[in-house]
Protein backbone atom coordinates (compact mmCIF):
# COMPACT_ATOMS: atom_id res chain seq x y z
CA UNK A 1 0.00 0.00 0.00
CA UNK A 2 1.31 3.08 -0.49
CA UNK A 3 2.66 4.80 2.23
CA UNK A 4 3.26 8.56 3.69
CA UNK A 5 2.41 10.55 6.24
CA UNK A 6 3.71 8.72 9.20
CA UNK A 7 6.57 9.26 11.68
CA UNK A 8 8.24 6.83 13.57
CA UNK A 9 6.47 7.03 17.21
CA UNK A 10 4.45 5.43 19.61
CA UNK A 11 0.68 6.09 18.21
CA UNK A 12 -1.67 6.74 20.45
CA UNK A 13 -4.90 4.16 20.98
CA UNK A 14 -7.33 7.11 18.71
CA UNK A 15 -4.31 6.76 15.77
CA UNK A 16 -3.90 2.69 15.85
CA UNK A 17 -6.36 3.07 12.92
CA UNK A 18 -6.49 2.05 9.22
CA UNK A 19 -7.35 4.41 6.43
CA UNK A 20 -8.46 3.55 2.78
CA UNK A 21 -10.30 4.31 -0.11
CA UNK A 22 -12.50 2.17 -1.33
CA UNK A 23 -13.96 1.73 -4.93
CA UNK A 24 -15.67 4.77 -5.43
CA UNK A 25 -14.17 8.03 -4.42
CA UNK A 26 -14.81 9.07 -0.67
CA UNK A 27 -13.45 10.38 2.55
CA UNK A 28 -11.23 7.74 4.19
CA UNK A 29 -13.08 5.53 7.17
CA UNK A 30 -11.07 5.29 10.47
CA UNK A 31 -10.52 0.74 10.67
CA UNK A 32 -9.06 -0.23 14.30
CA UNK A 33 -6.95 -3.07 13.40
CA UNK A 34 -4.97 -4.94 16.40
CA UNK A 35 -3.94 -8.17 16.91
CA UNK A 36 -1.47 -10.48 18.56
CA UNK A 37 1.66 -10.60 16.59
CA UNK A 38 2.99 -13.36 14.83
CA UNK A 39 6.50 -13.65 13.61
CA UNK A 40 7.33 -14.82 10.43
CA UNK A 41 10.21 -14.48 7.76
CA UNK A 42 10.07 -11.60 5.31
CA UNK A 43 7.16 -12.35 2.74
CA UNK A 44 6.11 -11.29 -0.51
CA UNK A 45 5.18 -7.88 0.24
CA UNK A 46 8.65 -6.82 1.32
CA UNK A 47 8.05 -6.85 4.80
CA UNK A 48 8.44 -9.11 7.75
CA UNK A 49 5.87 -9.85 9.76
CA UNK A 50 7.00 -8.12 12.58
CA UNK A 51 7.32 -4.42 10.16
CA UNK A 52 3.54 -5.64 8.90
CA UNK A 53 2.16 -5.37 11.94
CA UNK A 54 3.93 -2.39 12.97
CA UNK A 55 2.88 -0.38 9.68
CA UNK A 56 -0.87 -1.51 10.69
CA UNK A 57 -0.86 -1.05 14.11
CA UNK A 58 1.89 1.45 15.60
CA UNK A 59 1.44 4.08 12.84
CA UNK A 60 -1.32 6.00 11.80
CA UNK A 61 -1.05 4.55 7.82
CA UNK A 62 -3.01 6.96 5.10
CA UNK A 63 -3.35 3.78 2.73
CA UNK A 64 -5.04 4.77 -0.57
CA UNK A 65 -5.79 0.87 -1.72
CA UNK A 66 -9.15 -1.55 -1.96
CA UNK A 67 -10.00 -3.54 1.04
CA UNK A 68 -9.92 -6.18 -0.92
CA UNK A 69 -5.87 -5.67 -1.77
CA UNK A 70 -5.88 -5.37 2.44
CA UNK A 71 -7.35 -8.56 3.08
CA UNK A 72 -5.11 -9.88 0.35
CA UNK A 73 -2.15 -8.42 2.11
CA UNK A 74 -3.07 -9.48 5.34
CA UNK A 75 -3.77 -13.30 4.08
CA UNK A 76 -0.44 -13.32 2.45
CA UNK A 77 1.28 -12.52 5.77
CA UNK A 78 -1.42 -14.63 7.65
CA UNK A 79 -2.21 -11.74 9.93
CA UNK A 80 -5.67 -11.33 11.20
CA UNK A 81 -8.07 -7.70 11.32
CA UNK A 82 -11.11 -8.17 12.22
CA UNK A 83 -11.92 -4.75 11.15
CA UNK A 84 -11.53 -5.62 7.61
CA UNK A 85 -12.84 -8.68 8.11
CA UNK A 86 -9.83 -11.18 8.75
CA UNK A 87 -10.21 -13.22 11.17
CA UNK A 88 -9.01 -17.16 13.03
CA UNK A 89 -12.02 -18.34 11.59
CA UNK A 90 -12.13 -17.13 7.55
CA UNK A 91 -8.29 -16.69 7.56
CA UNK A 92 -7.91 -19.66 5.43
CA UNK A 93 -11.65 -20.00 3.50
CA UNK A 94 -11.46 -19.56 -0.24
CA UNK A 95 -14.38 -18.15 -2.27
CA UNK A 96 -14.70 -17.48 -5.74
CA UNK A 97 -14.59 -14.05 -6.87
CA UNK A 98 -14.28 -14.45 -10.43
CA UNK A 99 -13.16 -16.80 -13.39
CA UNK A 100 -9.97 -15.85 -15.37
CA UNK A 101 -9.67 -18.24 -18.15
CA UNK A 102 -10.70 -21.31 -19.57
CA UNK A 103 -8.90 -25.03 -20.90
CA UNK A 104 -9.87 -28.36 -21.35
CA UNK A 105 -7.70 -31.34 -20.61
CA UNK A 106 -8.48 -34.76 -21.18
CA UNK A 107 -11.93 -33.34 -22.15
CA UNK A 108 -12.86 -32.27 -18.89
CA UNK A 109 -13.19 -28.77 -18.34
CA UNK A 110 -11.45 -26.45 -16.05
CA UNK A 111 -11.39 -22.41 -15.04
CA UNK A 112 -8.29 -20.67 -13.31
CA UNK A 113 -10.47 -19.43 -10.54
CA UNK A 114 -9.51 -15.98 -8.28
CA UNK A 115 -10.54 -16.27 -4.87
CA UNK A 116 -11.67 -13.72 -3.17
CA UNK A 117 -9.38 -11.90 -1.09
CA UNK A 118 -6.21 -13.90 -1.60
CA UNK A 119 -3.47 -12.26 -4.42
CA UNK A 120 -3.35 -13.41 -7.96
CA UNK A 121 -0.63 -15.91 -7.15
CA UNK A 122 -2.83 -18.00 -5.48
CA UNK A 123 -4.97 -18.71 -8.82
CA UNK A 124 -5.85 -22.10 -8.84
CA UNK A 125 -7.00 -24.38 -11.87
CA UNK A 126 -10.61 -25.94 -10.73
CA UNK A 127 -12.52 -28.62 -12.41
CA UNK A 128 -16.23 -27.19 -13.68
CA UNK A 129 -18.02 -29.93 -11.57
CA UNK A 130 -16.69 -28.06 -8.10
CA UNK A 131 -17.97 -24.78 -9.40
CA UNK A 132 -20.90 -24.04 -7.25
CA UNK A 133 -21.17 -20.35 -9.10
CA UNK A 134 -23.68 -20.51 -11.88
CA UNK A 135 -24.10 -16.51 -12.04
CA UNK A 136 -19.96 -16.54 -12.51
CA UNK A 137 -20.26 -19.14 -15.09
CA UNK A 138 -22.81 -17.46 -17.03
CA UNK A 139 -20.98 -13.69 -16.97
CA UNK A 140 -17.41 -15.70 -18.04
CA UNK A 141 -19.77 -17.17 -21.19
CA UNK A 142 -21.21 -14.04 -21.73
CA UNK A 143 -18.17 -12.03 -21.75
CA UNK A 144 -16.27 -14.82 -23.61
CA UNK A 145 -19.05 -14.31 -26.46
CA UNK A 146 -19.23 -11.16 -26.21
CA UNK A 147 -15.28 -10.55 -27.28
CA UNK A 148 -15.20 -13.45 -29.93
CA UNK A 149 -18.70 -11.73 -31.20
CA UNK A 150 -16.26 -9.09 -32.31
CA UNK A 151 -13.42 -11.19 -33.37
CA UNK A 152 -11.99 -14.33 -34.87
CA UNK A 153 -13.32 -17.72 -33.65
CA UNK A 154 -11.26 -19.48 -30.53
CA UNK A 155 -10.05 -22.87 -30.27
CA UNK A 156 -11.96 -24.16 -27.91
CA UNK A 157 -9.77 -26.01 -25.90
CA UNK A 158 -7.70 -23.31 -24.33
CA UNK A 159 -8.50 -19.31 -24.19
CA UNK A 160 -6.34 -16.59 -26.26
CA UNK A 161 -4.63 -14.16 -24.26
CA UNK A 162 -6.04 -11.32 -25.12
CA UNK A 163 -9.44 -12.93 -24.36
CA UNK A 164 -8.73 -13.69 -21.22
CA UNK A 165 -7.22 -10.86 -20.58
CA UNK A 166 -10.63 -9.34 -21.26
CA UNK A 167 -12.62 -11.33 -19.26
CA UNK A 168 -10.56 -10.65 -16.52
CA UNK A 169 -11.10 -6.88 -17.37
CA UNK A 170 -14.41 -7.24 -17.54
CA UNK A 171 -14.89 -9.58 -14.11
CA UNK A 172 -12.48 -6.23 -12.11
CA UNK A 173 -15.20 -3.50 -14.11
CA UNK A 174 -18.04 -5.62 -12.68
CA UNK A 175 -16.66 -5.79 -8.82
CA UNK A 176 -15.78 -2.14 -9.02
CA UNK A 177 -19.16 -0.92 -10.62
CA UNK A 178 -21.23 -2.68 -7.70
CA UNK A 179 -19.23 -1.16 -5.37
CA UNK A 180 -20.03 1.87 -6.45
CA UNK A 181 -23.46 1.45 -6.93
CA UNK A 182 -23.03 -0.09 -3.25
CA UNK A 183 -21.38 3.57 -1.99
CA UNK A 184 -23.86 5.70 -4.23
CA UNK A 185 -27.12 3.84 -1.85
CA UNK A 186 -25.13 4.48 1.54
CA UNK A 187 -24.78 8.12 0.49
CA UNK A 188 -27.96 8.94 -0.86
CA UNK A 189 -30.80 10.72 1.47
CA UNK A 190 -33.88 9.40 -1.32
CA UNK A 191 -36.53 6.60 -2.19
CA UNK A 192 -35.47 5.91 -5.10
CA UNK A 193 -32.71 3.12 -5.64
CA UNK A 194 -29.10 3.66 -7.35
CA UNK A 195 -28.29 1.25 -10.12
CA UNK A 196 -25.23 1.18 -12.20
CA UNK A 197 -24.55 -0.67 -15.35
CA UNK A 198 -22.05 -0.70 -18.27
CA UNK A 199 -22.67 -3.56 -21.12
CA UNK A 200 -21.09 -1.35 -23.75
CA UNK A 201 -17.07 -0.87 -22.95
CA UNK A 202 -14.47 -1.34 -20.21
CA UNK A 203 -15.03 2.03 -18.44
CA UNK A 204 -15.34 1.87 -14.35
CA UNK A 205 -16.32 3.99 -12.13
CA UNK A 206 -15.06 8.02 -12.11
CA UNK A 207 -12.46 8.36 -10.43
CA UNK A 208 -13.10 11.91 -9.04
CA UNK A 209 -17.15 12.86 -8.68
CA UNK A 210 -18.18 12.60 -5.06
CA UNK A 211 -22.04 12.12 -4.17
CA UNK A 212 -23.83 14.86 -2.79
CA UNK A 213 -27.25 15.15 -1.93
CA UNK A 214 -27.56 18.81 -1.76
CA UNK A 215 -25.83 22.26 -2.39
CA UNK A 216 -21.72 22.46 -1.53
CA UNK A 217 -21.24 25.94 -1.17
CA UNK A 218 -17.28 26.66 -2.28
CA UNK A 219 -15.45 28.69 -0.24
CA UNK A 220 -16.66 32.28 0.89
CA UNK A 221 -20.14 31.79 -0.33
CA UNK A 222 -22.48 31.58 2.52
CA UNK A 223 -26.09 29.21 1.51
CA UNK A 224 -27.48 30.14 5.47
CA UNK A 225 -30.26 32.20 4.83
CA UNK A 226 -33.57 30.52 7.74
CA UNK A 227 -36.84 30.90 7.01
CA UNK A 228 -38.81 32.99 9.31
CA UNK A 229 -42.16 32.07 8.20
CA UNK A 230 -44.59 29.12 7.54
CA UNK A 231 -47.95 28.46 7.13
CA UNK A 232 -50.49 27.28 9.98
CA UNK A 233 -52.62 25.67 7.21
CA UNK A 234 -54.67 22.32 7.51
CA UNK A 235 -55.24 22.06 4.03
CA UNK A 236 -52.35 23.62 1.64
CA UNK A 237 -54.89 22.86 -1.37
CA UNK A 238 -57.91 25.08 0.29
CA UNK A 239 -56.42 27.66 2.32
CA UNK A 240 -53.39 30.72 2.14
CA UNK A 241 -50.59 28.83 1.89
CA UNK A 242 -46.97 29.25 1.09
CA UNK A 243 -47.50 30.13 -2.56
CA UNK A 244 -49.52 32.73 -2.03
CA UNK A 245 -47.66 34.30 0.93
CA UNK A 246 -44.91 34.73 -1.96
CA UNK A 247 -47.39 35.96 -4.59
CA UNK A 248 -47.68 32.55 -6.84
CA UNK A 249 -50.34 29.78 -7.19
CA UNK A 250 -49.44 26.37 -5.71
CA UNK A 251 -47.18 24.35 -8.29
CA UNK A 252 -48.80 20.93 -7.54
CA UNK A 253 -52.38 19.39 -8.22
CA UNK A 254 -53.96 16.54 -6.29
CA UNK A 255 -51.98 13.64 -8.18
CA UNK A 256 -48.72 15.47 -6.84
CA UNK A 257 -48.04 16.80 -10.63
CA UNK A 258 -46.78 19.94 -11.66
CA UNK A 259 -49.87 22.34 -12.96
CA UNK A 260 -47.70 25.30 -13.51
CA UNK A 261 -45.92 26.81 -16.61
CA UNK A 262 -42.34 26.68 -16.65
CA UNK A 263 -40.56 30.20 -15.66
CA UNK A 264 -42.95 29.88 -12.33
CA UNK A 265 -41.20 29.56 -9.42
CA UNK A 266 -42.28 26.82 -6.81
CA UNK A 267 -42.42 27.64 -3.20
CA UNK A 268 -43.34 24.27 -1.07
CA UNK A 269 -43.84 24.57 2.42
CA UNK A 270 -40.42 24.48 4.86
CA UNK A 271 -39.52 23.62 8.05
CA UNK A 272 -41.46 26.04 9.71
CA UNK A 273 -45.04 25.15 8.38
CA UNK A 274 -47.25 23.95 11.18
CA UNK A 275 -48.73 20.79 7.71
CA UNK A 276 -47.25 17.74 8.36
CA UNK A 277 -45.01 15.50 6.35
CA UNK A 278 -47.45 14.09 4.19
CA UNK A 279 -48.44 17.82 2.99
CA UNK A 280 -49.40 18.06 -0.88
CA UNK A 281 -46.94 20.92 -1.10
CA UNK A 282 -43.66 19.15 0.04
CA UNK A 283 -42.88 16.96 -3.32
CA UNK A 284 -39.44 18.28 -4.02
CA UNK A 285 -37.71 18.20 -1.10
CA UNK A 286 -39.12 14.55 -0.18
CA UNK A 287 -36.16 14.08 -3.18
CA UNK A 288 -36.14 10.81 -6.05
CA UNK A 289 -38.62 8.29 -5.79
CA UNK A 290 -37.99 6.39 -8.71
CA UNK A 291 -34.83 3.76 -9.15
CA UNK A 292 -33.13 5.06 -11.60
CA UNK A 293 -29.88 3.05 -13.43
CA UNK A 294 -26.41 5.38 -14.32
CA UNK A 295 -25.71 3.31 -17.59
CA UNK A 296 -22.96 3.46 -20.45
CA UNK A 297 -24.64 4.93 -23.64
CA UNK A 298 -24.10 3.15 -27.15
CA UNK A 299 -23.91 6.24 -28.76
CA UNK A 300 -20.60 8.22 -27.77
CA UNK A 301 -22.26 10.35 -25.05
CA UNK A 302 -20.48 8.70 -21.85
CA UNK A 303 -22.43 7.60 -18.76
CA UNK A 304 -26.37 8.47 -19.26
CA UNK A 305 -29.17 7.86 -16.83
CA UNK A 306 -32.57 5.77 -17.72
CA UNK A 307 -35.29 5.02 -15.35
CA UNK A 308 -36.51 1.23 -13.99
CA UNK A 309 -40.03 2.53 -13.65
CA UNK A 310 -42.67 4.35 -15.56
CA UNK A 311 -42.70 7.77 -14.76
CA UNK A 312 -45.58 10.13 -15.28
CA UNK A 313 -46.04 13.19 -16.95
CA UNK A 314 -45.53 16.42 -15.18
CA UNK A 315 -44.21 14.41 -12.11
CA UNK A 316 -40.99 15.69 -10.21
CA UNK A 317 -37.77 13.57 -10.71
CA UNK A 318 -34.70 15.15 -9.67
CA UNK A 319 -32.75 17.79 -8.38
CA UNK A 320 -29.65 19.10 -10.14
CA UNK A 321 -26.95 19.37 -6.82
CA UNK A 322 -23.84 20.60 -7.04
CA UNK A 323 -21.00 23.29 -5.86
CA UNK A 324 -22.26 26.27 -5.67
CA UNK A 325 -19.77 28.89 -7.08
CA UNK A 326 -19.50 32.43 -8.06
CA UNK A 327 -20.40 33.39 -11.99
CA UNK A 328 -17.05 34.79 -12.51
CA UNK A 329 -15.38 31.13 -11.20
CA UNK A 330 -17.85 29.66 -13.85
CA UNK A 331 -16.40 31.28 -16.42
CA UNK A 332 -12.89 30.45 -15.64
CA UNK A 333 -13.72 27.03 -15.30
CA UNK A 334 -16.37 26.83 -18.17
CA UNK A 335 -12.95 27.56 -20.28
CA UNK A 336 -11.83 24.17 -19.03
CA UNK A 337 -14.99 22.48 -19.46
CA UNK A 338 -15.41 23.41 -23.16
CA UNK A 339 -11.42 22.23 -24.07
CA UNK A 340 -12.47 19.21 -22.59
CA UNK A 341 -15.83 18.59 -24.19
CA UNK A 342 -17.66 18.45 -20.91
CA UNK A 343 -20.33 20.63 -19.38
CA UNK A 344 -22.11 20.51 -15.98
CA UNK A 345 -22.35 24.59 -15.36
CA UNK A 346 -25.71 25.55 -14.61
CA UNK A 347 -26.89 29.35 -14.10
CA UNK A 348 -28.81 29.84 -11.03
CA UNK A 349 -30.87 33.12 -13.11
CA UNK A 350 -33.48 33.12 -11.98
CA UNK A 351 -33.68 36.88 -10.83
CA UNK A 352 -29.71 37.16 -10.92
CA UNK A 353 -26.90 35.49 -12.69
CA UNK A 354 -24.83 35.89 -9.56
CA UNK A 355 -24.44 32.06 -8.28
CA UNK A 356 -23.88 28.87 -10.52
CA UNK A 357 -24.00 25.04 -9.95
CA UNK A 358 -20.95 23.07 -10.97
CA UNK A 359 -21.58 18.99 -10.55
CA UNK A 360 -18.44 18.68 -12.17
CA UNK A 361 -16.93 17.19 -9.26
CA UNK A 362 -19.96 16.95 -6.49
CA UNK A 363 -23.44 16.14 -7.45
CA UNK A 364 -26.12 13.55 -7.35
CA UNK A 365 -27.69 11.22 -9.89
CA UNK A 366 -28.09 14.19 -12.58
CA UNK A 367 -24.30 14.30 -12.60
CA UNK A 368 -24.59 11.49 -15.33
CA UNK A 369 -27.75 12.97 -17.08
CA UNK A 370 -27.25 14.01 -20.68
CA UNK A 371 -27.83 16.84 -22.76
CA UNK A 372 -31.10 16.69 -25.39
CA UNK A 373 -32.73 18.88 -27.99
CA UNK A 374 -35.41 17.77 -27.55
CA UNK A 375 -35.83 16.42 -23.66
CA UNK A 376 -38.39 14.60 -21.28
CA UNK A 377 -37.07 16.66 -18.67
CA UNK A 378 -37.86 20.49 -17.47
CA UNK A 379 -36.02 22.80 -15.34
CA UNK A 380 -38.07 24.47 -12.88
CA UNK A 381 -36.69 26.72 -9.89
CA UNK A 382 -37.54 26.01 -6.46
CA UNK A 383 -37.39 27.84 -2.88
CA UNK A 384 -38.16 25.85 0.31
CA UNK A 385 -35.92 26.72 3.53
CA UNK A 386 -34.16 29.05 1.63
CA UNK A 387 -36.26 31.95 -0.22
CA UNK A 388 -32.96 33.89 -0.76
CA UNK A 389 -34.14 34.04 -4.96
CA UNK A 390 -30.27 34.51 -6.12
CA UNK A 391 -30.16 30.62 -4.69
CA UNK A 392 -33.05 28.75 -6.06
CA UNK A 393 -33.28 24.77 -6.01
CA UNK A 394 -33.21 23.63 -9.44
CA UNK A 395 -35.84 20.61 -9.69
CA UNK A 396 -36.31 18.40 -12.90
CA UNK A 397 -39.65 17.34 -13.62
CA UNK A 398 -40.62 15.13 -16.79
CA UNK A 399 -42.92 16.60 -19.75
CA UNK A 400 -44.47 13.56 -20.87
CA UNK A 401 -44.79 9.62 -19.61
CA UNK A 402 -41.44 8.44 -19.59
CA UNK A 403 -41.06 4.99 -19.67
CA UNK A 404 -38.68 2.17 -17.66
CA UNK A 405 -35.81 1.35 -19.70
CA UNK A 406 -35.98 5.58 -21.15
CA UNK A 407 -33.18 7.76 -21.06
CA UNK A 408 -33.95 10.56 -19.19
CA UNK A 409 -32.42 14.02 -20.57
CA UNK A 410 -33.21 17.86 -20.42
CA UNK A 411 -31.45 21.14 -22.78
CA UNK A 412 -28.22 22.37 -21.08
CA UNK A 413 -29.71 25.38 -22.45
CA UNK A 414 -32.91 25.44 -20.15
CA UNK A 415 -32.99 28.09 -18.20
CA UNK A 416 -35.48 28.43 -15.02
CA UNK A 417 -37.87 30.64 -17.33
CA UNK A 418 -38.10 27.75 -19.67
CA UNK A 419 -36.30 29.47 -21.83
CA UNK A 420 -33.23 28.11 -24.09
CA UNK A 421 -30.24 30.57 -24.81
CA UNK A 422 -26.66 30.80 -25.49
CA UNK A 423 -26.62 34.46 -24.29
CA UNK A 424 -24.12 33.35 -21.73
CA UNK A 425 -21.66 32.33 -24.62
CA UNK A 426 -18.89 34.55 -25.16
CA UNK A 427 -18.49 34.91 -29.40
CA UNK A 428 -15.46 37.68 -28.70
CA UNK A 429 -12.42 37.10 -30.22
CA UNK A 430 -10.71 37.15 -27.24
CA UNK A 431 -12.70 34.58 -25.56
CA UNK A 432 -14.33 32.77 -27.88
CA UNK A 433 -15.22 29.49 -26.15
CA UNK A 434 -14.64 26.03 -27.85
CA UNK A 435 -17.88 24.71 -29.20
CA UNK A 436 -19.36 21.26 -28.20
CA UNK A 437 -21.11 19.21 -30.91
CA UNK A 438 -24.24 17.89 -29.57
CA UNK A 439 -24.98 13.87 -30.38
CA UNK A 440 -28.59 14.16 -28.76
CA UNK A 441 -29.53 12.66 -32.22
CA UNK A 442 -33.07 14.57 -32.15
CA UNK A 443 -34.93 15.66 -35.11
CA UNK A 444 -34.55 18.87 -33.57
CA UNK A 445 -30.65 19.30 -32.50
CA UNK A 446 -28.95 22.12 -32.84
CA UNK A 447 -26.03 20.98 -33.38
CA UNK A 448 -23.82 22.22 -30.33
CA UNK A 449 -24.61 22.06 -26.48
CA UNK A 450 -23.37 25.80 -26.09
Amino acid sequence: APLGGCGHRGATSAERSLRWRCGAPRPPRQLSARRKLVSRPRGRSGFTSKELYFLIVAWCVPCLVSLDTLQELCRKEKLTCKSIGITKRNLNNYEVEYLCDYKVVKDMEYYLVKWKGWPDSTNTWEPLQNLKCPLLLQQFSNDKHNYLSQVKKNNNKTLRPAIARYIVKKAKQRIALQKWQDELNRRKNHKGMIFVENTVDLEGPPTDFYYINEYKPAPGISLVSEVTFGCSCTDCFLEKCCPTEAGVVLAYNKNQQIKIPPGTPIYECNSRCQCGPDCPNRIVQKGTQYSLCIFRTSNGCGWGVKTLVKIKRMSFVMEYVGEVITSEEAERRGQLYDNKGITYLFDLDYESDEFTVDAARYGNVSHFVNHSCDPNLQVFNVFIDNLDTRLPRIALFSTRTIYAGEELTFDYQMKGSGDTSSDSIDHSPAKKRVRTVCKCGAVTCRGYLN
